[in-house]
């Protein structure tokens, strides 16, 4: 019988060997069928599909990447003078809108003077008179006129548009903070801006006589130019004097520039800041018409906003310019001091 139980128990273990063999391959089976549906409810929930030769080639490159930084702390190869360069800020500014409305302005405006005088009743041959009355007799006198009669409020407001616009526009646009972020400094940022706005704001400023001389020497000829006083001026002298008057007067209304860049800091909206620079310049027009103040008007910017004039004639007062570029300057680098420290220490949020 232990003969015959032997072969017996030899079969039932090895019985229960294959059972459990078996049992282990159909429990690895699940197991990586298991495996399977989790790598696919994977693939599934974060629907990315990257391939893993992309996967290594990333992992190799991170592990040769060493950010190093500068002393300053700086990444290495940042450069702020890189930053916000003064070509791109200019193309940046020269497409928008707001930029083509001013300069097709300073167009339209001579051409409107000419379709003026064409409709009145002055008499084309006139040689006396004052600066209005003179404006048909040569092409620099229409010039004269153009400048006299858009300074005290087109000029200034032209001046005060770009330079007010230039920092609460992207305030207001909530770029300010990525552009702060990339990381521009704050002070080349308000440089860029500034030279920018004074570009486009020389361009208009010349643009303006530029047109009116065209158009005068169209309709009016390249004559002499006479002034109220009875002197008159050949064509090529009255050029250069009328290229001085529109450097005096670019100098002139850097006050402007230096108050509405001052207002564009201070606040998000643009149109704040470019009406606070043209009311201050209607407030000062104002006081300097009051007599009583008396040789306090002197120290307003404005006072000598028409000394250009003394350009026409023979003998030219250059002590009435000189106080007024000076006074202008002053105030320019005041509110440009005061732009700087304002921008420096504002919390920028938009």
């Amino acid at each position: 019988m232990s003969a015959d139980e032997e072969p017996g128990g030899a079969g039932s273990e090895g019985a229960a060997t294959g059972g459990a063999a078996t049992g282990g391959a159909a429990s690895e089976d699940a197991a990586a069928r298991g495996d399977d549906r989790e790598a696919r409810a994977t693939r599934v929930d974060h629907g990315v599909h990257t391939d893993p030769a992309a996967l290594v080639e990333f992992s190799s490159a991170a592990e040769h990447e060493h950010a190093a930084a500068t002393p300053s702390g700086a990444v290495t190869g940042y450069n702020a003078r890189r930053t916000l360069r003064s070509g791109v800020e200019l193309r940046r500014q020269f497409r928008r809108r707001r930029t083509h409305l001013v300069l097709g302005l300073a167009v339209t405006v001579p051409l409107l003077l000419v379709l003026a005088f064409e409709l009145g009743s002055d008499d084309p041959d006139r040689r006396s008179g004052g600066f209005i009355d003179l404006a048909t007799v040569s092409a620099p006198n229409f010039v004269v006129v153009t400048l006299l009669v858009s300074g005290s409020f087109l000029l200034p407001m032209v001046v005060a548009l770009f330079f007010g616009d230039t920092v609460a526009s992207e305030a207001s646009w909530s770029s300010l903070k990525y552009l702060l972020a990339i990381p521009v400094p704050r002070l080349r940022l308000l440089r860029q801006k500034a030279l920018v706005a004074g570009a486009l704001s020389v361009l208009s400023l010349t643009v303006l006589p530029g047109v009116a001389l065209v158009a005068g020497v169209i309709w009016y000829g390249a004559d002499a130019a006479i002034s109220p006083t009875g002197e008159s001026a050949p064509f090529g002298v009255s050029l250069v004097n009328l290229l001085l008057a529109v450097i005096y007067i670019v100098v002139q209304l850097s006050w402007v520039a230096g108050v509405a860049m001052f207002l564009s800091v201070s606040t998000d909206a643009p149109l704040g800041a470019v009406g606070g620079a043209v009311l201050a310049t209607i407030i000062s027009l104002m006081l300097d018409q009051i007599t009583a103040l008396e040789d306090l008007r002197v120290v307003l910017p404005t006072h000598h906003a028409r000394a250009w004039t003394d350009l026409l004639g023979n003998d030219v007062d250059w002590s009435a310019m000189a106080d007024g570029a000076f006074t202008s300057l002053c105030y320019a680098t005041l509110f440009g001091i005061l732009a700087a420290r304002a921008f420096a220490r504002k919390d920028v949020t938009s």
